[in-house]
């Protein structure tokens, strides 16, 4: 099988997003609905991770403001993320990530040809106080994705257990 990369620093990002999502479908895709929907956390107060359902409404959701951010910086034209995107099956939520990712790869076409001077030089201000630059809030958006994906794994451990 030949692999195929895409060029620069943000191709080489892009394809490592891609490899994120994927790894993080390959599990969801295997959840059985009843875990899919189960209340797993009651104590926490995050409402995002009370179960898996929820963690990838949020995931989806994350997503898209992450690209927000970059379609903002850019004058680019974007869309209003949604606060519930169709996460009802393990299938649908994993057609709405990959909805997400296309929106994400169409908001740094524009920008395959950035050096890593142009990525480090482009300050973002996110709405929790923090700045990143282009690159930082990319790998951001990434280690979203593993953190969460690790998060629905313990999720599923702890259900095996009861």
């Amino acid at each position: 099988m030949t692999k195929t990369f895409r060029d620069g620093p943000v191709g080489a990002i892009m394809d490592e997003y891609k490899r994120a999502v994927r790894d993080l479908k390959i599990l969801v895709e295997t959840i059985k609905q009843h875990n899919f929907v189960a209340v797993v956390d009651n104590e926490t107060t995050d409402p995002d991770c009370k179960s898996i359902q929820t963690i990838m409404n949020h995931v989806i959701r994350s997503g898209y403001g992450y690209s927000n951010y970059i379609r903002r910086k850019f004058g680019d034209s974007l869309t209003e993320r949604k606060e519930n995107y169709e996460v009802s099956t393990p299938s649908a939520a994993c057609n709405e990530i990959d909805h997400m990712m296309i929106y994400t790869a169409d908001t740094l076409m524009n920008k395959m040809e950035f050096t890593f001077d142009d990525m480090t030089e482009s300050i973002i201000k996110t709405n929790w106080g923090q700045e990143y630059d282009l690159e930082q809030l990319l790998e951001h958006a990434i280690v979203h994705i593993l953190r969460h994906r690790r998060q629905i794994e313990m999720f599923l451990a702890k259900m095996q257990l009861e």
